[in-house]
């Protein structure tokens, strides 16, 4: 490596982030590292709103989805009792096909087409705050008989397949938490995997999310899967993350495994390895992965040719981890930033059939309301440069083409102004026992205090837009009709949720 390395500029681009966390405000901090120590930390903002206690570089909060390397790192390590070519179902019989014909390497690079289990209770009403423990988690599972698209087909992000991956190997005798115990001790770190939210962590920071009536603590119900149970400081993770780039302590070729490109069914090859992510710049490319649970975002990028890193941990909803992993590393290695493309027509656009739709406004795309920044890729083509989330598109006349998910997709903006019919009138129920009602233009669901009514919005073709708020999260969900009295409800990470009309509008039974 010959590159000279501009810790410097790169201090200064972070540190101007970091600047803008208030010392009344939760806050967050920004740690540049290489194979021997750390090269500067800025922190800024509080930990806790309650004492005020500044945010630091040794301040505990939640890794969120950093966790999944680390749990890929273990199931590498147990490869002789499960491999990534082994079906779930070898490991979960209990699983239906198709999800027991999903690989475990499938599960855990994306391209599972596993329906994210926080979005599903999502679709059936349950909110963020609403308390599920393992085993009833593992049981909803198992009741499926959908994917969300084909096996290998596509990348699309979901956290089940680490639940399901950390079932089957607790069932084995090994236990996440051991392992993280196990690598701390050798480290010297003091690491956490709490599977219950409300579990104490020693040290750990609340986490806030801003609503219009000012910062509230954050909170969440669902048990924490190996997706994303762990917790810990910045300092520990840059720790963690110079052993992988060294190899040390057992993890000789660990971070090759990890980082290592996926294939897909057709040989296609994805930049989504095991728990990790390649992100470009200029002509080079560097891995890492992003976190985020209500109330916490978390980034880390590392750069293995020069042995260099970020990491990004925070306490506060709106931090954009990447933008900020990612200017500093352009200013560390003075490569260029690439160009967000904002010459698409802003507007709605829909499939001929099908629930997929998109929004674009400025450089961003919205893709069954997962949220991406588009860059300019040259002729008119435009890419989200997400491993995660890939989007490729240019526009063909009023048509916007090209592939989301690796899987081809052709859009056409959406003609305002469509009714919703009187015919969705009616109560519909879905096999868990979920409901909710459509009258008038609107979908009711809830009970009690707890009942929201959501206008629909028209996409055309049996397609229709409403948008739930749960805790910090807006989300947009499409209802699409599969028959006369059967729908399903759609977001990015589970495309699977159908509910049967069990009365019309008038009350009778259908």
């Amino acid at each position: 490596m010959t590159t000279k390395m501009d810790w410097t500029g790169a201090s200064k681009t972070a540190g101007d982030f970091v600047s803008h966390w208030r010392d009344d405000e939760p806050g967050g901090c920004v740690v540049g590292f290489d194979l021997s120590c750390i090269r500067f930390a800025h922190a800024g903002g509080v930990e806790s709103l309650s004492t005020l206690a500044p945010f630091s570089s040794r301040t505990v909060a939640r890794y969120a989805s950093l966790t999944k390397h680390v749990f890929c790192a273990m199931v590498l390590a147990h490869s002789d009792v499960m491999g990534l070519d082994d079906p779930l179902g070898e490991h979960l019989p209990e699983l239906q096909s198709p999800l027991r014909d999903v690989t475990v390497g499938q599960a855990l690079d994306m391209s599972g087409g596993l329906p994210d289990v926080r979005e599903c209770l999502s679709l059936l009403g349950l909110s963020v705050y609403s308390e599920t423990k393992a085993q009833p988690l593992l049981d909803y599972v198992a009741r499926q008989t959908r994917l969300n698209f084909p096996a290998g087909t596509e990348v699309s992000y979901s956290n089940t397949g680490y639940r399901l991956v950390e079932a089957a190997l607790a069932r084995k005798g090994f236990r996440f938490d051991d392992f993280v115990q196990e690598t701390a001790r050798h480290l010297g770190l003091a690491l956490s995997a709490p599977d219950v939210w409300n579990n104490p962590v020693i040290g750990l920071a609340p986490g806030y999310w801003k609503s219009d009536k000012g910062w509230q603590l954050s909170a969440a119900g669902l048990h924490l899967s190996a997706s994303g149970s762990l917790a810990g400081s910045a300092e520990a993770l840059v720790a963690w993350l110079q052993c992988l780039l060294k190899g040390d302590h057992g993890f000789t070729g660990v971070l090759d495994q990890l980082s290592a490109p996926r294939p897909l069914a057709d040989g296609r090859i994805s930049e989504y390895g095991l728990g990790l992510r390649w992100t470009h710049l200029g002509d080079r490319r560097f891995v890492g992965h992003g976190g985020s649970h209500p109330g916490y975002k978390s980034y880390f990028l590392l750069d293995p040719e020069s042995g260099t890193g970020f990491v990004v941990l925070s306490n506060r909803e709106d931090t954009n981890g990447f933008k900020i992993a990612l200017e500093s590393m352009a200013a560390l290695t003075g490569l260029p930033l690439p160009r967000p493309a904002a010459f698409l027509p802003d507007g709605l656009y829909v499939t001929e059939t099908g629930p997929w739709w998109l929004e674009i406004k400025g450089s961003t795309c919205s893709f069954l309301d997962a949220e991406d920044t588009l860059y300019d890729e040259g002729d008119g083509w435009v890419s989200s440069r997400s491993a995660s989330s890939p989007v490729r598109l240019r526009l063909y006349g009023e048509t916007l083409a090209g592939e989301v998910g690796h899987a081809p997709r052709r859009f056409l903006p959406v003609v305002p102004g469509k009714d919703v019919p009187p015919t969705l009138d009616g109560r519909w129920r879905s096999d868990e026992g979920a409901e909710f009602d459509i009258a008038a233009g609107a979908l009711i669901m809830g009970t009690g205090p707890l009942r929201r009514r959501m206008p629909l919005m028209a996409l055309g073709n049996g397609r229709y837009l409403f948008t739930i708020q749960d805790g910090p999260w807006t989300k947009r969900v499409c209802l699409h009709t599969l028959g006369d009295d059967h729908v399903e409800l759609v977001t990015s990470r589970a495309r699977m949720i159908e509910y049967r009309r069990k009365c019309d509008g008038l009350g009778a039974t259908v």
